[in-house]
Formats: structure tokens, C-alpha cells, sequence
């Protein structure tokens, strides 16, 4: 990472960081940083509650261990929670999903990371490269995915 944020974690990030899969340092590392206060971190709550789904349905844990998993990412003081989800960054997240043929998740974070004035979003993917304003930051290299794949029996 270039700078000490802000960043935005989307919920593989978020996921990921409490896997305990072979690769998942990557995601670790600058949720803890955020955890820390050692960068200014944004995690909406809905990448938290994603992240839930994500440990329970993809990962394996159960839904009493990725709840206590997530309660206790949520005890962060430092990281800046956002909790909201305004009609107007859900509707922009759409047109912006729509233009740029995104997902409306990553429409929504895009809008989530313009809003809160972070430019970096980390995550698993490079669904954010056509949004201007917000730069992608992809924490696995192409070498973790397929190890991340394997892991997960792909």
C-alpha cells in the first residue's frame, strides 16, 4: 500500500482477512493497519454483513462463528464505520453499475468511497478499474488466486 489511506475494504477484503486460508495475509495486513489506526481505513457495514454471507457460504464457518467474527471486527474504534446507505448512493451506485457495467455492489462502494473521500478501494477483484475517481487496489497477485482457488476447490 502507497499511503496511509483512506481506504475503502470491500467484503472480500473483509472475508478474506478472517478466512485463515494460505492466502490470507494479503487482506490481514491492512485490516489490521486500519484496526491499529496505522492507516485510515472505511469498512461500511454492509461489506461486514457481505463478508458474513461470504465465511458462511463460501468458506465454511458457521453461522455462529463468522457472527462472533464479525461482532468482533465491529469492536474497531479506529476504523471508520459507515453505516449508512442513503437512497442517493444507492441510486448513483445503480447509474453507475449501469454505465459501467459493474456489479450494483461495486457500483454502491464506488459511491461509498467518492462520498467518504477515499481513493483507494481495496479488494479481490479489478471490477473497479472503469470508475474514475477511486483507484483499485487488487490485494492477491494472480499467483495467491489460484492458490486462493485451490483452497476453496475451484
Amino acid at each position: 500500500m502507497e499511503s496511509d489511506g483512506p481506504y475503502l475494504f470491500d467484503v472480500g477484503v473483509v472475508a478474506l482477512a478472517h478466512a485463515g486460508t494460505p492466502v490470507s495475509e494479503p487482506a490481514l495486513s491492512p485490516l489490521r493497519d486500519a484496526i491499529t489506526g496505522e492507516i485510515d481505513g472505511v469498512v461500511p457495514y454492509a461489506a461486514v454483513v457481505g463478508a458474513h454471507h461470504v465465511l458462511s457460504s463460501y468458506y465454511g464457518f458457521s453461522n455462529e462463528r463468522a457472527s462472533d467474527l464479525m461482532r468482533n471486527l465491529m469492536d474497531a474504534r479506529r476504523i471508520h464505520w459507515y453505516d449508512e446507505m442513503p437512497e442517493d448512493i444507492v441510486r448513483s451506485g445503480f447509474s453507475l453499475s449501469g454505465a459501467l457495467n459493474i456489479e450494483g455492489w461495486d457500483g454502491y462502494y464506488a459511491e461509498v468511497a467518492r462520498s467518504e473521500g477515499v481513493d483507494t478501494i481495496l479488494t479481490l477483484d479489478d471490477d473497479f478499474d472503469p470508475v474514475e475517481a477511486v483507484t483499485a487496489e487488487v490485494v492477491l497477485t494472480p499467483e495467491e488466486f489460484a492458490t486462493l482457488n485451490e483452497y476453496l476447490g475451484y
